[in-house]
């Protein structure tokens, strides 16, 4: 059998959580944390085309991401090197004060406090996402995730000293990034939301992003929520709480793996002759 001498193990929880779907869910909870922290902000609006194609850049972090989780390290390596590449591009100054920044503040891709934040939102998001909309995670599975993706962190440049220890630690760095005014919800940042949550689609495509911004917006931090001005009500929330069950419950158990499962993770399984053993963490019908 070919050798695939990847950063991650395939009976790893990365690789069970990583291969599913439905995480994109999530994508538009994540750019939103992300751009929210001001210098996070600047350099999506500065550096990218968020304007034409405003999910452009979650499509590119996922495929970046797939391929760390699943390729051999040569793969990760290259696709890393290209995502790095492009990050040394984006750095420049703001042009006005943004939150607590000040006018003149500059900002680059490569700032250690931006790469722990930017990979915090995805953590945070995955698990969310995983326990929300796929299937319950143990505690024990929980951490395990949390210490297999650090090597994620690591590989795009953040420095070891600055990535939480543990799990606790970690939650415990974004509620204090949360409460803080670092995370600032700026009229860039808006611009930026009201981009993603509402692009120009064809008519029959629209009722189904608006179920997806739904699901936005009910998986935000009720602050930012709140501070992006978006609407909530405990008919929406009951909404959103009735379809998370009936997705996780009674849609997951029946989807074939060829729709359930991202095409890297199944290409990577194939290559190996493996399976997921989904019976560890999906709940009993």
């Amino acid at each position: 059998m070919e050798r695939h001498d990847g950063y991650f193990a395939p009976d790893g929880v990365a690789w069970r959580v990583g291969r599913e779907t439905a995480l994109l869910l999530g994508g538009g909870r994540a750019l939103l944390l992300q751009v929210a922290h001001p210098l996070v902000a600047a350099g999506v609006a500065a550096h990218s085309d968020y304007r034409e194609n405003p999910w452009r850049r979650l499509e590119q972090t996922m495929s970046t991401v797939w391929t760390v989780i699943y390729g051999t390290r040569s793969e990760a390596d290259a696709a890393v090197s290209r995502v790095r590449a492009v990050h040394e591009r984006v750095r420049g100054r703001i042009a006005a004060p943004m939150g607590p920044f000040a006018e003149g503040t500059r900002y680059s891709a490569l700032d250690p406090e931006l790469l722990l934040w930017v990979h915090a939102t995805l953590i945070d998001t995955a698990l969310l996402v995983y326990r929300s909309w796929v299937g319950p995670l143990s505690d024990a599975e929980q951490r395990a995730y949390y210490e297999e993706m650090k090597t994620m962190a690591l590989l795009f440049g953040t420095p070891e000293e600055l990535i939480p220890s543990t799990l606790d630690d970690f939650r415990i760095y974004t509620r204090e990034r949360l409460a803080s005014d670092r995370i600032s919800v700026t009229e860039t940042a808006l611009q930026i939301a009201a981009t993603v949550l509402d692009p120009p689609l064809p008519l029959p495509l629209r009722p189904a992003m608006k179920a997806l911004a739904l699901v936005t917006v009910a998986m935000l931090p009720p602050r930012l929520r709140a501070d992006y001005g978006f609407h909530w009500s405990r008919s929406r929330a009951a909404l959103v709480g009735a379809s998370r069950r009936w997705t996780r419950h009674v849609l997951m158990p029946l989807l074939p793996d060829l729709v359930r499962a991202v095409g890297a993770s199944r290409r990577a399984e194939g290559r190996r002759g493996i399976g997921i053993d989904l019976g560890v963490i999906l709940p009993s019908r």
